[in-house]
């Protein structure tokens, strides 16, 4: 099952990212001030997945690529696909799991693993 991915951009705004039962990223939204407007567009698509529309286009690379559109508004934009089938299995991991996929905060400046940082000496002493 894929996974929603919250994180920052560099200029501190939010996004995320959908990723597909094996950790490749399919698409990624646009910007977000709010770490919350993330979390209510993410459920907003996650309960109105069958009224989103995929505009395919194939860039002058020559790669595939989609516009994610809800609502008649531009939602997000997937990676590059180097085939128009590859670009259909995207899609069709979206359509599939999208809607049951959990959602992972790495917005936070915070380490998750707390104060554990062990120094060179503590190890050499053990």
């Amino acid at each position: 099952m894929g996974a929603f991915v919250i994180s920052r951009r560099f200029n501190d705004e939010y996004k995320f990212v959908f990723t597909s039962r094996k950790g490749k990223v399919i698409f990624t939204s646009l910007s977000y001030e709010l770490r919350f407007e993330c979390e209510e567009d993410i459920e907003r698509f996650k309960k109105t997945i069958e009224l989103s529309k995929f505009l395919k286009f194939k860039g002058s690379g020559g790669k595939y690529f989609f516009k994610l559109m809800l609502d008649g508004v531009h939602f997000a934009t997937s990676r590059k696909y180097t085939t128009e089938l590859l670009l259909q299995k995207g899609i069709k991991e979206i359509v599939t799991y999208a809607s049951k996929a959990e959602i992972l905060d790495f917005s936070s400046t915070e380490s998750i693993f707390g104060d554990e940082e062990v120094s060179v000496e503590e190890e050499v002493e053990d």
